[in-house]
């Protein structure tokens, strides 16, 4: 089961688990791929039994290896790479699968066969691929769009109140792995969070509390987000007040209310004004 791909320390007893992955790189605007895995591997109390091989799928020129030097002494050296995390059901309901990684470099295919023959192994029969992208939204909108694997899953999924979107151009590994199981018969979706081009330097804390309840419903587990709703309103206000002491920013962002631009994939305006909010927000 591609040893040269993935290393695995030891395998759990799963029950028709479900397998959740975020990634870091093009298809993670404001961090929600990456930070909505990283919330649910804190939270659900995850334990960490695998990972990627390194090497055959990421440049280290790209993706540098971190180090911890000591008074001169090297003490751990750690590549770029993904992990897979467990949670079992006793836990929160529902056994599963998480995964994080920076999107890899190479060999595309062959991370997509190795992902998805793992899934196949485990009995994995859903597998959801968490994306976000700037678009020409507002900051209060909590938009997120669904690509599905079959008609039928996808038909599920607007059932739920998804949208869909049409769109041709360069795509993110989501649809590399959704293709790799769609082939071998797996259920498999991504959910891309809508992120307002003009946000940036933060998290959408908002999206993110959205994004994690379409989960736990969808996937049947136990999830809490009142942390992360009480976060965004208090950073909403601080985003609002930067908002009202800067004309230029109310004139975009009403003419984006008037335009309803919405789940466009390629149209955000990212020529206008955007908010940098670390120049503007002191970290507590």
């Amino acid at each position: 089961m591609f040893p040269d791909a993935i290393e695995i320390a030891y395998m759990p007893e799963l029950d028709d688990p479900v397998l959740i992955a975020g990634f870091e790189g093009w298809g993670n605007a404001l961090d929600l791929s990456r930070g909505m895995v990283d919330y649910l591997i804190e939270k659900l109390d995850a334990k960490a039994f695998g990972r990627i091989v390194p090497d055959p799928f990421y440049r280290f020129d790209e993706n540098r290896p971190s180090v911890e030097i000591e008074e001169g002494l090297l003490k751990k050296i750690t590549p770029p790479g993904g992990y897979l995390h467990v949670v079992q059901k006793e836990t929160t309901g529902r056994d599963m699968i998480l995964f994080k990684a920076p999107e890899p470099n190479l060999r595309w295919l062959y991370f997509a066969e190795a992902l998805v023959g793992l899934c196949e192994k485990v009995k994995v029969r859903t597998i959801i691929l968490l994306g976000s992208m700037y678009d020409n939204v507002l900051h209060t909108d909590t938009l997120i769009s669904v690509v599905a694997s079959s008609e039928e899953l996808l038909a599920r999924l607007k059932e739920k109140g998804l949208s869909t979107v049409n769109y041709k151009g360069p795509s993110a590994i989501h649809s590399t792995i959704l293709n790799e199981a769609k082939k071998r018969g797996i259920d498999c979706f991504s959910l891309w969070c809508h992120c307002p081009f003009y946000l940036q330097g933060t998290t959408h804390f908002g999206l993110l509390s959205h994004l994690g309840s379409l989960l736990a419903t969808w996937a049947g587990f136990r999830l809490e987000t009142q942390e992360l709703d009480r976060t965004w309103k208090d950073l909403s206000k601080q985003i609002q007040g930067i908002i009202d002491k800067n004309p230029e920013l109310q004139t975009m962002i009403n003419d984006l209310r008037k335009s309803k631009i919405k789940l466009s994939w390629d149209a955000a305006r990212k020529e206008d004004k955007v908010i940098h909010l670390e120049d503007f927000l002191k970290p507590k």
